[in-house]
């Protein structure tokens, strides 16, 4: 049935509708069989008269549509600005907030407030003719430049911030007015939720209606929190630069206008002044930009010195706090915590807490005075919770000369050969072992001509073949490169990401230099990295609270452990492993060390960077895990010789042994080191095999070898590590052409010429094969044999005169000497036929001695023989000798270079001491270290040679003397300070 045609428009509507309903109603009839079935031309015309009506009609719809909806949503938008408002106060009941409650924080124990926001508000009202313009301009500037043209909600804002950063997927910003900003500080909370903002919108609407803009102005910088319990202008003022508003200057002006956004944040008296500084030029120059100062006055304010007020509430732990506060601040807002009432119970351990302090403080003064090292910080950790225990971000908080309100802990400084674990460790993940071999020589790892990277190692000396276990606990700069180019600067930028560092995001930043400190990192994460090892590649994220509680003793927000498995644990064994292996790196620190707790196990590592502007020690057990840096807040240098394992292993030291105590002993589980097949990775250089050999045959050395014949040579041709492994698989087969790694060629280049130098001026490597046979030169045939004469068995003399005498003394070789030796002590050794000896004794106490002579030929065959023999002479009072250290002078300062150092002894009554000793102690230590030992003591003045420089440091020297009863003589003391001088470093490779 066709649609009808009508010309009057309504009745064509009506018409319309219902010969369009009886035609789909008829569609949907059930047709009888007989009935004549509609054509599909008549159905092909009834589509085509729909058409033809539908144009006419759909503009009208689609309106009516929309203002329907419109109606609606405008309806329901009003009955939801109804219902939100109903709570609101009226525009003219603006300040009437709650009574703010104190906000306290505890330690650990809950028994000590550590620190307490007070409630009780400091606010003075002031009028707006009574702030500087400068004030009024700046806060403009930097909070809503548009607050003369808006009426109280800036839609620009709200779409700019909210809206487009949602779509961009960006964070959502506020876009508040200043107008909003009074109301949510003044009337509202700050939660952030979109029914607050829809309060805020309004309120900030009806305020705008019912007060002039400078009365919403006076209001806002009378009532807008300037942090703790300052609020408004004239209280911050008098808070932060002890004077009235009105008499601030324009950069003032600045910092005031910079800190309502985040008190906390931007304190001056926390540890990111620097980021208050930044905000302030940056208030200053929109200042500029909106025209409200001169270029000059910009400039000239970004050159004051800003002086201010001295904080005067008490505090304990400063740095901690602040560092408290700034994370509430960020989870609660400045308000919930100036105002909220809130207990804070912290990780802080109180007595740890002291004892950092305690230490800082001593070891700081002589660090200034001896090293130039104004600062130091510690932070001590629990690895098995990363809890925090103790922090100090600087010596002292309060100290505005030396930045002490910086917290060091959570800056950015370079780490120096302190990352070199995390190295390591991503080599040992691909399969390198702590025996794998590299060769520590100088080597050129830059393919660039114009720019060669040719770091050095801090005693500017070369190692040869060492393993990488030695090359880490000691320290050594060139085979840390080889490993992180081994490891791949990428894999451990991807470990470092796993271990909780955020400053080594940007990768493309960093190359090689990266494992000397190339890059900076915050001595909290830091630290906490080395928690992983501590635990077995177990890693806590860093905590700082236990439990809060609201006003009304409700928990908030409670500790609980999460731990995130980051190493392998065999890898996380490696390196305690190694890190603990004083013996390791007794060659470069010495056996007697900062980095020892005496019988307690203990893992630790320095770093030292470029220049000496920062030295580090990371040390742990698996029960605590501290870092300690030292040096200067402005980044300025240190003297020479201010290393890591010198200024801040002391600290280090002192706190571990003070608050490890006589708590129980912790041992590292040790890791099985399995044969990998390849011997350039279990030990063995290569194709080089060191064997030791005697020196007078040139063959095998046998225990009857003596000492001082067996010389040890390294046969065979050498090469750098890429000649036997891929670097990518050190575990699969070897390189068919080593020479297509790019480093190839600069590290087997350097490692040939190494071996040709030291085949030149040693004679230790050799490139022939090895003797197969065995010395045959000392051999008990070789023997000498001989007979003691006199005295005889047990004989008595009376007389001070004892006469030694060999008979029937032959020997295959000749004889070379007779040694005699009293009591186990030199006595004389005689070169001339027939080798007896004639010596005065009269210093010998009466009673029985031992005497021994030695006979031996030219190569150290050696036949000893002794007897007692008795001394009954009338004895003549004996003077102890006296022993007086006169050189090197007390106080003197030496370096590396200084090295072999003379030490001249004068002593009196000189034949009564059997031995001379001199020795060295490291000031604090509680063992002496070996220098020389002079017998037969021939002479009143003895000269001792002290051949290599210990590690920088202050130190104790002395001598003593053995006397023929094995009595003890003591010397006088001297002092002395050692500052070794290493080469200046390129791209901070570090200097310990």
């Amino acid at each position: 049935m066709p649609i009808p045609q009508l010309n009057h428009k309504h009745a064509k509507n009506q018409s319309w509708r219902a010969s369009k309903k009886k035609y789909y109603i008829n569609r949907q009839k059930p047709k009888a069989r007989n009935k004549t079935k509609t054509s599909r031309s008549q159905s092909k015309k009834n589509i085509k008269d729909l058409a033809k009506w539908w144009p006419q009609n759909w503009k009208k719809t689609i309106l009516l549509t929309v203002l329907a909806l419109f109606l609606v949503f405008t309806l329901a938008g009003l009955i939801t600005i109804a219902w939100i408002s109903r709570g609101l106060p009226p525009p003219g009941q603006l300040i009437n907030r709650e009574i703010a409650q104190s906000t306290k924080i505890f330690d650990r124990n809950g028994e000590t407030v550590l620190y307490e926001i007070h409630g009780d508000e400091k606010r003075s009202l002031v009028k707006l003719e009574d702030i500087p313009d400068y004030l009024e301009w700046a806060t403009i500037a930097m909070e809503d430049k548009n607050f003369y043209k808006h009426k109280g909600v800036s839609v620009w804002g709200i779409i700019r911030g909210v809206i487009w950063q949602t779509i961009r997927g960006g964070r959502v910003q506020g876009g508040s007015t200043l107008t909003q900003q009074f109301v949510k500080n003044a009337i509202l909370t700050s939660e952030r939720t979109i029914k607050r903002k829809l309060k805020e919108w309004i309120l900030a609407y009806r305020i705008e209606q019912k007060y002039s803009k400078n009365d919403i102005l006076q209001m806002y910088l009378n009532e807008i929190p300037y942090g703790s319990t300052a609020y408004g202008v004239e209280a911050a003022s008098q808070r932060y630069f002890g004077k009235n508003v009105k008499e601030i200057n324009l950069p003032e002006a600045a910092v005031l206008a910079a800190l309502p956004q985040a008190p906390s944040l931007y304190s001056p008296y926390g540890s990111n002044k620097d980021l208050l500084i930044a905000r302030q030029h940056y208030i200053l120059d929109l200042m500029l930009e909106q025209g409200y100062i001169s270029e000059a006055k910009n400039e000239a304010a970004k050159l004051y010195e800003l002086e201010f007020k001295k904080p005067t509430e008490k505090i304990i732990a400063p740095h901690f706090i602040m560092y408290i506060k700034e994370i509430l601040a960020q989870k609660y807002g400045e308000k919930m915590i100036e105002q909220g009432g809130l207990k804070i119970y912290t990780t802080l351990d109180l007595y740890k807490q002291k004892i950092a302090e305690e230490v800082i403080t001593a070891e700081t003064e002589q660090n200034e005075e001896q090293y130039q090292a104004s600062n130091a910080a510690l932070i001590s950790l629990d690895p098995k919770t990363g809890q925090i225990l103790a922090m100090v971000g600087s010596r002292d908080y309060f100290n505005d000369d030396i930045d002490g309100q910086v917290n060091i802990t959570t800056s950015d400084r370079q780490p120096g050969s302190s990352l070199k674990p995390l190295v390591y460790a991503s080599a040992f993940l691909k399969g390198y072992t702590p025996d794998t071999i590299l060769y520590d020589v100088v080597t050129n790892f830059s393919n660039n001509a114009s720019k060669p990277y040719e770091p050095h190692n801090y005693d500017n000396q070369e190692h040869g073949p060492i393993t990488i276990r030695k090359a880490l606990a000691g320290s050594l700069n060139i085979p840390a490169v080889k490993t992180i180019y081994l490891a791949g600067v990428d894999n451990v930028l991807e470990l470092a990401g796993d271990l909780g560092y955020s400053t080594l995001g940007d990768r493309d930043r960093f190359g090689l230099s990266l494992v000397l400190g190339g890059g900076e990192v915050k001595l909290i994460e830091h630290t906490n990295a080395y928690s992983a090892f501590a635990r077995e590649g177990i890693l806590h994220p860093l905590a700082a609270i236990l439990k809060i509680e609201d006003k009304d003793g409700r928990i908030i927000e409670e500790f609980e452990a999460n731990e995130t498995k980051v190493i392998d644990p065999k890898i996380a064994r490696l390196i305690n492993d190694i890190l603990s292996d004083n013996n390791a790196r007794a060659y470069a620190f010495g056996e007697r060390n900062w980095l020892t707790l005496g019988g307690r196990p203990v893992a630790a590592k320095t770093g030292t960077t470029n220049d000496y502007r920062d030295a580090w020690t990371i040390g742990y057990t698996p029960s605590i895990v501290t870092g300690v840096w030292v040096g200067n807040n402005d980044n300025s240098e240190m003297k020479r010789g201010a290393a890591g394992g010198t200024v801040a292993a002391p600290i280090w030291h002192d706190y571990m042994k003070r608050v490890l105590g006589d708590t129980p002993i912790e041992y590292f589980k040790k890791p099985t080191i399995k044969k990998t097949g390849k011997p350039v990775l279990d030990g063995e250089s290569g194709l080089e095999v060191t064997y030791k050999i005697d020196r007078a045959s040139g063959l095998l050395a046998t225990d009857l070898t003596p000492e001082s014949f067996i010389e040890e040579l390294v046969f065979g041709e050498p090469h750098c590590l890429l000649y036997f492994v891929d670097k990518n698989n050190p575990l699969g087969e070897p390189p068919a052409k080593p020479e297509k790694d790019p480093q190839f060629s600069l590290w087997e280049n350097r490692v040939r010429a190494w071996a040709e130098a030291e085949r030149s001026a040693t004679s230790t490597l050799v490139q022939e094969p090895p003797p197969t046979e065995y010395d045959n030169l000392h051999v008990a045939e070789n023997l000498p044999n001989f007979e003691i004469a006199s005295p005889q068995r047990n004989q008595t003399i009376s007389e001070p005169l004892l006469l030694a005498s060999i008979k029937k003394a032959t020997a295959p070789r000749g004889i070379n000497r007779a040694e005699y030796y009293l009591n186990d002590n030199l006595l004389a050794v005689n070169y001339s036929y027939p080798f007896n000896l004639e010596k005065n004794i009269a210093f010998l106490p009466n009673g029985f001695h031992n005497l021994k002579i030695k006979i031996c030929d030219d190569i150290n065959n050696c036949t000893t023989k002794e007897i007692e023999f008795n001394v009954e002479f009338s004895l003549r009072p004996q003077t102890d000798a006296s022993l007086s250290l006169v050189e090197p002078s007390n106080g003197l300062a030496v370096s590396n270079i200084d090295f072999p150092l003379t030490l001249k002894l004068a002593v009196i009554n000189f034949s009564q001491a059997a031995k001379i000793s001199f020795y060295y102690q490291a000031l604090g230590s509680d063992e002496a270290m070996p220098i020389a030992v002079i017998q037969p003591v021939k002479n009143k003045i003895i000269n001792g040679i002290w051949s290599d420089a210990p590690v920088s440091g202050t130190y104790r020297l002395y001598s003593t003397a053995t006397d023929w009863s094995d009595k003890i003589i003591i010397s006088n003391e001297i002092t002395i300070t050692v500052n070794n001088i290493a080469p200046k470093l390129e791209n901070n490779s570090e200097e310990d």
